[in-house]
């Protein structure tokens, strides 16, 4: 028995090279055999020249990486178990005790939790600001802010940022590195890494993304993993080293998953954005509501910035009720005869999706800056055909009358 065990361990068949398919192969790997000693002391992770470790990086994990550096606009990326992992690999990796973060005002929730737990337990501290008002961020920059991030859109509420105007007061200050939340963009809306700006390195935009691929990339809902990419060798090395130490790896399957989402994802987008787009334009003639954001509508807080930069929208609208007329129980009365839209949280798979957030301190800035009062209500547009979606909405809303 124990000879079987060994024949069939230590087989000597290799099947011949040279396969290849629509979808990259599966390769997993804690352990990753060395030929001799040689090549164990000799062969390197760091650049992608070999293979040492399964955390290091497999053939997978490569190509995705590469695959997600062209998709962005950058030239390298890292792979983390999920897009807050990603944010709080930067957050750890760039900034030390006694550094201080900026983040606007309607930066991704968990992120802003990040930092004021956890980086506070560190002695770094932070700040808030307005993304609207880039004049306004000069006099926050201070000699100890060592990173930015920008959200565009902004989280739940979807104003666009001057993402110009704020990377051109940025810039100002060498030492402060630019971080982006992509996810929203998927790296087509617009190039983070090309805005027009004068180059800084090799970017004329930001120094960095970081993209949530649980929602485009994946496009299917069952995937959790995130990325980072940057244009600027020296910042990767960093983020990398951070990365190796902290232990990050994603599941060779799950990357088999994103790797067969992405070439499908430029057709999803434009299928949500432009369902979104109707969507958005429907509930601009309803009359139970006070505001409807979308970057894409004129009347949308940042949408000059918007319209800027992006050709794309994505698949996200909210729409902020009366308050006057509807309570919070009367809102999610609406929300719970919803039949298409589920409600749960995420966004970017075929299923559209609905989400009610309350109000009161849910900004400092703005129109929704200060609120004690009103309901806001987020809608992830997935794949279902519009005029259903629209059918939906207006029988919910029955329940309003």
């Amino acid at each position: 028995m124990s000879q079987d065990a060994t024949k069939l361990i230590h087989h000597p068949y290799r099947a011949p090279g040279g396969f290849e398919a629509v979808v990259p192969g599966v390769h997993k790997a804690s352990t990753v055999i060395f030929e001799n000693t040689a090549a164990l002391k000799t062969r390197q992770w760091k650049d992608k020249s070999g293979y040492t470790y399964g955390l290091h990086g497999t053939p997978t994990t490569f190509t995705l990486e590469e695959r997600l550096a062209t998709l962005e606009g950058g030239l390298q990326t890292l792979l983390a178990p999920s897009g807050l992992s990603a944010l709080a690999l930067v957050n750890m990796g760039v900034l030390r005790a006694g550094d201080e973060v900026l983040l606007p005002d309607n930066v991704y929730a968990p992120n802003k939790d990040f930092v004021r737990v956890e980086l506070a337990h560190w002695g770094i501290s932070h700040r808030f600001y307005d993304p609207l008002d880039a004049a306004g961020l000069a006099s926050l920059i201070g000699e100890r802010t060592r990173l930015m991030w920008l959200e565009a859109a902004g989280s739940v509420t979807l104003e666009f940022p001057d993402l110009i105007g704020l990377l051109q007061v940025a810039r100002q200050h060498p030492k402060v590195i630019t971080a982006l939340d992509n996810t929203w963009g998927g790296g087509l809306a617009f190039d983070a890494f090309d805005l027009g700006l004068p180059a800084k390195g090799d970017s004329k935009g930001v120094d960095l993304t970081v993209h949530a691929l649980t929602k485009y990339p994946s496009g299917g809902g069952d995937v959790l993993m995130g990325s980072v990419t940057t244009r600027d060798e020296r910042l990767h090395q960093q983020l990398k080293m951070t990365h190796m130490r902290l232990g990050l790896g994603v599941g060779a399957n799950d990357v088999e998953l994103v790797l067969r989402g992405l070439p499908g994802m430029p057709l999803r987008y434009a299928a949500h954005d432009a369902g979104t787009r109707r969507i958005a334009q429907w509930w601009a003639k309803r009359a139970e509501v006070a505001s409807v954001l979308h970057p894409a509508l004129p009347d949308s807080p940042g949408h000059a910035h918007w319209a800027q930069s992006c050709s794309g929208a994505a698949g996200l609208v909210s729409v902020v009720f009366d308050e006057a007329q509807y309570s919070s129980e009367r809102v999610e009365a609406f929300v719970d005869a919803l039949k298409l839209f589920k409600i749960g949280y995420s966004w970017g798979g075929p299923m559209s999706l609905v989400m009610p957030y309350g109000l009161q301190g849910m900004r400092q800035f703005g129109a929704l800056g200060g609120k004690k009062d009103g309901t806001l209500v987020r809608f992830a547009i997935g794949l279902e055909n519009v005029d259903d979606l629209l059918a939906d909405l207006d029988q919910a809303l029955r329940v309003l009358a």
